[in-house]
């Protein structure tokens, strides 16, 4: 008798008790079943695993839907997104993620269209954070809860005047004081921070002008490790103050992990989260290029390896990828001058690769620590832990089978997405590869091609008690 609609066999499965021998098995959506082969029911569709790793699908707590403003219009271009991003995530292996609602008009009147467009367009479940940079989205912050969004955004003294084509105001400690206290009543609420200091930028950036830099490392010196941790420190002591949560995005350098650590040995609720786009470059990479730009900047190799140690011993507990969908025309070529292109990486689809093949490959990091702080981390994080974010019974079917010994090239042929023509990675052999991505107990991609349309995708609300249990 058939128990099950698919089943995974002969993988080592990842779980949150350890790596075991065995396989999967799910029903209506539902892992029905984790454990030896001999134990999983008979399935209409079974998948050999080849003896390689079965681990739950990526959840990526960073990206940016519709920031870029090239062609249209932020709503149009997140339309678009929701489609095209969300196929190149499911074809890396990221089955659910959290993306940012950013506009200057307040939020709530317009969550339907963010909810219903999202779920008519996208091949991912999906969350939002919300942006908070005009008074009148704190004004509505609880409203935002009743509508599922916990997490909330504010760029700490950071974009005053730098990227004013991104259209976000900038936070000062009086603001960031308000949304703290504010949260910090709120079940599961999290104040997430881009901590950079656009005070010192511009003199930075104009001392490598004179000098006639243009490259990367000019990128990384005109905002050094120092303009992260100074805001930090703030960010930690507001934190420890209001008694919030808070939790620091896109640690790029060495400087940052000595304000985090301190901090977090204090038992204050201050988490940080880096992203692939550093933990896989430096800012001397010749391969890299204008591509690479980022804020805060890709940092230097030491940098590179502080970070990677940082993962390792806790001080990093998430990791997410800061997608933003540019076209090409758009951010610029390769080669271009740094001081004219937008900031912004796109890493959906390689956020698992990379993070396999130059993390676990290497030995940088283990295939146990690679799932907890880019999977159940950024669930338990944001609220959608246990149904997401473990191979465990009951949970969402969303899984992935991944050869580590798979060498492919980060090209054309390989990238979905809105610009599948750059992303920093571009022209890189990587070895470390998703190969089968189950989502709600469908087999969805298979070696890369996606065999599903969008649409399926379905809104992840969170309240108090967490992410309501899917229909």
């Amino acid at each position: 008798m058939v128990e099950s609609t698919i089943r995974v066999v002969n993988a080592r499965v990842v779980t949150p008790s350890g790596t075991i021998p065995g396989g999967m098995a799910a029903a209506d959506g539902k892992i029905t079943a984790i454990g030896s082969e001999d134990s999983l029911p008979e399935a209409e569709q079974t998948i050999d695993a080849e003896g390689n790793y079965l681990i739950p699908g990526f959840i990526c707590p960073h990206n940016h839907m519709g920031i870029s403003r090239y062609e249209n219009d932020y709503h149009t271009q997140y339309e678009h997104d929701m489609e095209t991003e969300t196929k190149a995530c499911l074809a890396g292996g990221v089955t659910s993620f959290f993306t940012f609602l950013l506009q200057e008009e307040p939020y709530v009147p317009d969550m339907d269209f963010f909810v219903e467009t999202g779920e008519q367009q996208s091949y991912i479940d999906f969350g939002f954070h919300a942006i908070v940079h005009q008074d009148h989205h704190i004004d509505e912050i609880d409203d935002l809860a009743e509508e599922g969004i916990r997490s909330f955004k504010l760029f700490f003294n950071m974009y005053k005047t730098s990227a004013p084509e991104l259209g976000i105001g900038h936070s000062d400690a009086g603001r960031v004081y308000t949304v703290l206290k504010k949260t910090a009543e709120m079940e599961n609420a999290v104040v997430m921070f881009h901590a950079e200091n656009d005070d010192l930028g511009p003199v930075k950036v104009e001392e490598m002008q004179e000098a006639g830099r243009d490259d990367l490392s000019a990128w990384a010196d005109a905002s050094p490790g120092i303009s992260q941790a100074m805001q930090i420190e703030q960010i930690g002591m507001l934190t420890e103050h209001t008694g919030a949560t808070s939790y620091v995005v896109h640690n790029s350098m060495e400087e940052t992990l000595d304000a985090l650590s301190r901090y977090q040995d204090r038992g204050v609720n201050l988490y940080g989260e880096t992203l692939p786009s550093f933990l896989a470059n430096h800012c001397e990479d010749e391969d890299v290029g204008l591509w690479g730009k980022i804020s805060p900047p890709i940092g230097y190799k030491e940098d590179q390896e502080a970070l990677w140690k940082a993962l390792r011993n806790g001080t990093f507990q998430n990791v997410g990828t800061d997608h933003c969908p540019y076209q090409l025309e758009f951010k610029g070529p390769r080669d271009g001058s740094v001081w004219d292109s937008p900031p912004g990486d796109q890493g959906l689809q390689t956020f698992l690769p990379l993070m396999l093949s130059e993390g676990v490959n290497k030995n940088r990091i283990s295939m146990e620590r690679m799932v907890e702080v880019c999977s159940t981390n950024n669930a338990k994080r944001f609220g959608i832990y246990p149904r997401k974010g473990a191979l465990v019974e009951g949970a969402d079917a969303d899984a992935v089978i991944v050869d580590l010994t798979k060498s492919f090239t980060v090209d054309e042929d390989y990238l979905y997405g809105l610009d599948n023509r750059w992303c920093s990675a571009f022209g890189r052999e990587l070895t470390g590869a998703p190969t089968h991505t189950i989502k709600g107990g469908e087999l969805v991609v298979e070696h890369n091609d996606v065999l599903v349309e969008g649409g399926d995708g379905r809104y992840l609300p969170r309240y108090e008690d967490g992410v309501p249990l899917a229909e």
